[in-house]
């Protein structure tokens, strides 16, 4: 019988095979064609805009670039984006790694709610966000006559610009994570625990070196974020010159000023970071390609 279906297999399988081979090989003018499409929209939204951002910054010579940087209210631009930065990866870490923790390794009721609610800075406008923080910490808001009796400020202040940067990148550790633990499942975890690990030598040693560069992927991603973030920042932030603007801000004044030259520098400055943030994602795809290669290899074994 098993003869029978070899050989009544075997002629099938080279036309199979000429029939998969039809359908992933194109001829050389389709791919070309493909390549040149996504090399000209690449070029067009992209390349260009970059460049312009580089030229336009130093057209008026280093010294005019070097002068905008440093001139006190984009100092006081620059450290405002880094505070913010600062204060809300470490936040979104946390939160990012305990989420997908809990929803990847555990059953709960809510978990699918929890994922909507992860989701929700992707869907919801920025400036609505920053609309509702005015609506809750504003001083005609609800909170906003026990903060002014307590001599509190949020809105208009440092507390109001990070509250908006963090409610907008928190889905970026988490988002990286989830799937992958998921993936991965809980076996090791369980095993771990046979052996009388505990919580914490579980996460430590099991969990987390598991999950490392997509941590590090989601942490990259979510500060560059937190930097280039303009909409709900700006609805909380006041525009207040030299105290409430962050880098985008205040780039968006220097240009409706018509200082053209100091507003491509600072601007300079946010591009840099993105192509930073293009080196540091490659390099972690790079150590995550190679990891799996390694696994394959001892799996294969």
């Amino acid at each position: 019988m098993n003869t029978v279906a070899q050989t009544l297999s075997v002629p099938h399988a080279p036309s199979a095979a000429r029939s998969a081979l039809a359908a992933t090989t194109e001829p050389a003018w389709v791919r070309w064609a493909l390549i040149g499409t996504a090399m000209l929209f690449l070029s067009a939204f992209l390349f260009v805009p970059l460049a312009a951002v580089f030229f336009e910054a130093m057209k008026k010579g280093l010294e005019v670039y070097l002068a905008a940087i440093v001139e006190p209210d984009a100092v006081s631009a620059i450290q405002l984006t880094l505070i913010a930065a600062v204060i809300s990866v470490p936040l979104n870490l946390v939160f990012g790694v305990s989420a997908a923790w809990a929803i990847a390794k555990f059953d709960f009721r809510g978990k699918s709610v929890l994922l909507t609610l992860i989701d929700l800075p992707f869907s919801v406008s920025p400036v609505i966000a920053g609309l509702i923080y005015v609506l809750v910490f504003g001083l005609q808001g609800w909170c906003g006559e026990w903060l002014r009796d307590h001599d509190l400020k949020v809105i208009f202040a440092v507390p109001g610009i990070v509250l908006a940067t963090v409610f907008v990148t928190f889905p970026f550790v988490a988002r990286e994570l989830i799937p992958l633990m998921q993936a991965q499942g809980q076996e090791q975890e369980e095993a771990a625990r046979v052996l009388g690990a505990s919580g914490w030598q579980i996460f430590w040693r099991v969990t987390l070196p598991n999950v490392k560069w997509a941590l590090l992927y989601g942490v990259i991603l979510c500060n560059a974020r937190a930097m280039g973030e303009f909409g709900a920042v700006s609805v909380v932030s006041g525009h207040i010159r030299g105290s409430t603007n962050t880098m985008p801000l205040h780039i968006e004044i220097l240009y409706n000023e018509y200082q053209f030259a100091a507003a491509f520098a600072v601007a300079s400055l946010l591009a840099s970071l993105a192509l930073v943030t293009l080196v540091l994602k490659y390099v972690v795809e790079q150590h995550v390609k190679h990891e799996k290669k390694a696994a394959l290899a001892d799996a294969s074994e």
